[in-house]
């Protein structure tokens, strides 16, 4: 695997080695009291990089390093990392009260809350600091320790230069950003796996968003935890993902519990891991999903930072989310490459691919540190979103109908004809009805099969009913849902009047 590459050897990729080079020249020329932001895709090899400068800013600058991060975990990473590069580091957390033994270290890793505290206290004061670093320098808890470190150089780094606080907009702290690889060239240079993309339509109606700009919890286990989205959820990783190593991420607890409970009612292999989980069980359920080749592990955000599990096969996205950056995060949990691994599938069942592209797509990160609000105001919603979805008839799907010619049916063409004819308008229905029982008894030999075929057409029924209730301009949640539920009792009735006729 690329990216976990031996750090004792303290060697760069060259794009890391470009990179670092930037931002020195870039700190020689400047102040000693400059912001700086570097961005670099997730899987990218970041804490390779700054270990690295921290290694080479203690070696030239003879000034001591602070590394702030906001998790545990992270710490413990970094310190590993920065012990590897032959730099020699403390951690403070909640189990440092004093820094009597400060002078024995250039580099601190630490705990921003804690450090926070503790210099609050009086009970911390280090010395003769020349630079801070501060990973995922997106999340705005930093910036309570930035008026300590006025004297000093800052550096954040982070995957997604765009604040977690639109109020609170990164380029009012940091003077420069320097963009490092786009994924898609880390793809091509096979430092990063391919995401293929398969978009689930949901729609989203429901949703309500909270005071920090994203869905609350309580609306996403209102839509997600219900039957319809889990039966979905199910059958949609049976079509594309089945028997793969899977990570499911969720917005609420409880939702996440339903994922569970549904899988292993249906014979699945499916862990659920939450933030009230010790650090015990968190252990080995995180050891038995490295362990088991088709595991599923259902969770809330807990694994988007600081997980790293190269094995993972499929991620599937069982939520919408309006923040770049966690969209970035959760789709790159799947993106470590190994020797039987260039590939990984993302299932978005939240319309998150509409909202903020490709994954892999070209974007241009300086527009978005210099004018985020113009960013965020053009995000498409939902309604939109919605409006342009096309469904298209899965592969394994289409191979149940390989008998017929025409699978699909164009709602608003034939709409626009009974329309022009002045007839009404519930007779686009009809002539879909009949085209989806003529499919369904094409590929049948009997009416039992014919009517099993018809099951699965699902979600093509809620497409053709969502198209038609836009034409008459009748889009409340309430009248779609009767809609397809009177459309797929009426197909069953249609199949059955169909093969008494041919009888």
């Amino acid at each position: 695997m690329k990216l976990q590459q031996n750090v004792s050897e303290k060697k760069l990729y060259d794009y890391q080695e470009k990179d670092l080079n930037e931002i020195f020249d870039y700190l020689n020329e400047s102040e000693d009291n400059v912001n700086l932001l570097y961005q670099l895709p997730t899987g990218g090899g970041k804490t390779v990089v700054f270990s690295e400068i921290c290694r080479r800013f203690i070696s030239e600058r003879k000034k001591k390093v602070v590394v702030l991060t906001h998790r545990i975990e992270l710490g413990a990473q970094t310190s590993r990392m920065l012990n590897g590069f032959g730099v020699k580091n403390k951690i403070i957390n909640s189990n440092v009260k004093e820094l009597v033994d400060q002078n024995e270290y250039m580099c601190f890793v630490a705990m921003v809350e804690t450090l926070n505290n503790r210099i609050q206290e009086e009970k911390i004061e280090i010395n003769n600091i020349g630079l801070v670093i501060i990973d995922e320098a997106h999340y705005n808890s930093f910036r309570k320790l930035f008026k300590y470190f006025d004297k000093a150089i800052i550096l954040g780094v982070t995957a997604t230069p765009l604040s977690s606080n639109i109020k609170l907009p990164m380029k009012d702290n940091y003077k420069k950003l320097i963009i490092g690889e786009s994924i898609q060239s880390l793809i091509d240079k096979n430092f990063l796996a391919k995401a293929d993309v398969y978009n689930k339509d949901v729609s989203l109606k429901t949703l309500k968003l909270g005071v920090g700009g994203d869905y609350t919890v309580k609306s996403s286990d209102e839509l997600y935890g219900n039957y319809n989205m889990l039966s979905k959820l199910v059958s949609t990783y049976e079509d594309v993902a089945l028997g793969t190593k899977t990570l499911i991420f969720n917005n609420g607890i409880n939702t996440s519990k339903y994922v569970y409970e549904t899988f292993k009612k249906a014979g699945y292999n499916i862990r659920h891991l939450d933030n009230k989980n010790n650090a015990t069980e968190r252990k080995e359920i995180l050891q038995w999903f490295s362990n088991t080749p088709d595991a599923i592990l259902t969770s809330v955000s807990i694994l988007t930072t600081g997980f790293d599990e190269p094995t993972v096969e499929t991620i599937i996205l069982n939520r919408a989310t309006k923040s770049l950056t966690l969209y970035f995060q959760m789709i790159g949990r799947g993106s470590r490459i190994l020797p039987n691994k260039d590939s990984f599938t993302v299932l978005d069942m939240g319309n998150n691919v509409a909202r903020f592209g490709m994954w892999d797509a070209p974007i241009d990160w300086k527009e978005i540190f210099l004018f985020p609000d113009f960013y965020l105001e053009n995000i498409k919603n939902d309604e939109d979103i919605e409006r342009e979805f096309v469904y298209e008839m899965p592969d394994k799907l289409k191979a149940k109908f390989a008998n017929s010619t025409h699978l699909t049916f164009d709602v608003k063409e034939e709409y626009q004809k009974v329309f022009d004819a002045g007839k009404k308008s519930k007779l686009v229905l009809e002539l879909s009805l009949d085209q989806h029982a003529k499919i369904c008894i094409e590929n049948s030999e009997d009416v039992f099969d014919a009517r099993i075929l018809a099951k699965q057409l699902k979600d093509d029924i809620e497409y053709r009913v969502r198209l038609y209730s836009y034409c008459i301009m009748n889009n409340t949640k309430n009248y779609k849902e009767w809609l397809a539920e009177d459309y797929e009792r009426k197909l069953r009735l249609r199949i059955s009047q169909k093969f008494s006729d041919k009888l």
